[in-house]
């Protein structure tokens, strides 16, 4: 199994970063990756939701399935359920943890994979592309709203 790891820190408080990431529907709103998000089955805050993810390159086409939500530890737990990639199973989560002496929080989004081939590192720096991708979106996503209410 496979561990892939990537974190950042946000420039925002935990509220507000736990309600850009939260609705398990809404990953399209800042992830640059990913053109749409629909829900397929269930709710954006229901465990056993269902959600069919569009790439930006309009090809690839994922479902996954929310496993776990906790919003007093901000974090969930989802899996792929069908994917292109070359893995048998993968579960990824996300956290936001705050940053007490900064008023920042720590995003920290991690897989745990079973590949089918032998590129165990190509198929790791994906996901670390992916999830990196999407940390740096939200970093500067909050870092130009605290510009603009600081001007």
């Amino acid at each position: 199994m496979a561990h892939t790891f990537t974190s950042a820190v946000v420039p925002a408080g935990a509220d507000a970063v736990w309600r850009a990431v939260r609705p398990f529907d809404a990953v399209d709103a800042w992830h640059p990756a990913i053109e749409s998000s629909v829900l397929k089955e269930g709710g954006p805050a229901t465990v056993g939701s269902l959600r069919q993810l569009r790439f930006a390159d309009g090809i690839t086409v994922v479902t996954e399935r929310l496993t776990a939500l906790d919003d007093t530890a901000r974090t969930f737990t989802y899996e792929l359920v069908e994917h292109p990639f070359p893995v048998r199973r993968s579960v990824s989560t996300l956290r936001v943890t705050p940053v007490t002496d900064t008023g920042e929080e720590f995003v920290e989004w991690w897989a745990d994979s079973v590949e089918d081939s032998v590129d165990s590192a190509g198929a790791q720096a994906l996901v670390r592309e992916l999830y990196g991708s999407g940390l740096s979106a939200l970093q500067q996503r909050f870092a130009s709203v605290r510009d603009t209410v600081v001007d």
